[in-house]
């Protein structure tokens, strides 16, 4: 349970799909001059080096971020991250989450991530020590039930765990719906990878049938390696602000375009 650490998949292309939808979702919520709150459930370290050794391990930063990091105008807000995380922490720096949220955000605006593994959560804590966020060492669904409907109320939770406890795909749709009655008006967005074996799918079908409004936005690539589980990413967003179907079509078009 506690054994996953991102850092041997840190820039790979789930985590360009992941980000590029992230960023854009909270560069929408900013427009407006209304505090807002975020909140993540699984949060990690927030700040990959990709010349460690274990990132360079798997090799996937490489056919990921370093490979499509030209998908992006500068003006992109995941390129401003990825651009402004570069400046303070090196050529090989690459924000997590935490810390594409913390940069996009403003000082009004409400920051809380979860994290159980201690070993990333001091990582994290760390990470975030520049920015007004609290980092939970606790389970993010238990954070993430105490803490909704959150102050502000306006705002957007990323749910996004490794899938290593395998129940997580029985019982995420009932999380789901708990956070919602208590939050009517937080967007929700749950990051899944896509496999061979289709676990991911019954958990698929029942968040369709009961949100049909949601934005289910999914993308295929090649595996990382021989024997390699994960095809593809996907991005289900409950209350997708306006204009995200849009900027998915353009991932659409980008991932496709892969050789």
């Amino acid at each position: 349970m506690l054994s996953y650490q991102h850092i041997y998949h840190a820039g790979n292309l789930a985590d360009v799909h992941k980000h590029a939808l992230l960023a854009w979702m909270l560069r929408y919520l900013t427009r407006k001059d209304k505090p807002l709150s975020y909140l993540e459930t699984h949060a990690g370290r927030a700040l990959y080096d990709l010349a460690s050794d274990p990132a360079r391990k798997t090799g996937e930063a490489a056919q990921g971020i370093e490979k499509v990091r030209d998908w992006f105008t500068p003006d992109h807000p995941f390129a401003e991250v990825l651009d402004r995380t570069r400046a303070a922490h090196g050529a090989a720096g690459y924000p997590g989450s935490p810390l594409i949220a913390a940069t996009l955000l403003r000082p009004g605006d409400a920051l809380h991530f979860a994290e159980l593994h201690p070993a990333e959560h001091a990582a994290l804590d760390l990470a975030m020590s520049p920015y007004p966020a609290t980092c939970h060492l606790r389970d993010g669904f238990e954070m993430a039930h105490a803490l909704t409907p959150p102050t502000p109320r306006r705002g957007l939770m990323l749910i996004d765990p490794s899938y290593e406890v395998k129940t997580d795909y029985d019982d995420i749709p009932g999380h789901i719906a708990k956070v919602l009655r208590a939050w009517n008006v937080g967007i929700v967005a749950l990051w899944y990878p896509i496999l061979t074996s289709g676990a991911h799918g019954p958990m698929l079908r029942s968040l369709t049938a009961a949100h049909p409004d949601a934005l289910r936005h999914e993308v295929r690539f090649a595996p990382a390696r021989r024997g390699h589980g994960m095809i593809g990413s996907g991005m289900f967003v409950i209350r997708p602000p306006y204009g995200l179907a849009e900027e998915a079509a353009r991932m659409t078009r980008r991932f496709a375009a892969l050789t």
